[in-house]
């Protein structure tokens, strides 16, 4: 299953579902609706909803995991 690393500057480290080009669109996307916008994704781990705002995203990595 490929799923996406997002590494934050506070250095908290998100494991969210999709491959890097879909959270790579989805960080891009509420970045360019608004300073306050969250980007939503699927945590990889519990399957929870997750709000990150891309203005604090210091790396974003691909990773999988073998099913």
């Amino acid at each position: 299953m490929r799923y996406a690393e997002i590494r934050l500057v506070s250095g908290d480290v998100h494991a969210v579902e999709g491959t890097l080009e879909e959270v790579e669109k989805g960080l891009s996307d509420a970045a360019r609706s608004g300073q306050a916008r969250l980007a939503w994704f699927k945590e990889h781990d519990t399957g929870d909803q997750i709000g990150i705002n891309p203005a604090h995203v210091a790396v974003l990595r691909a990773s999988e995991t073998s099913d």
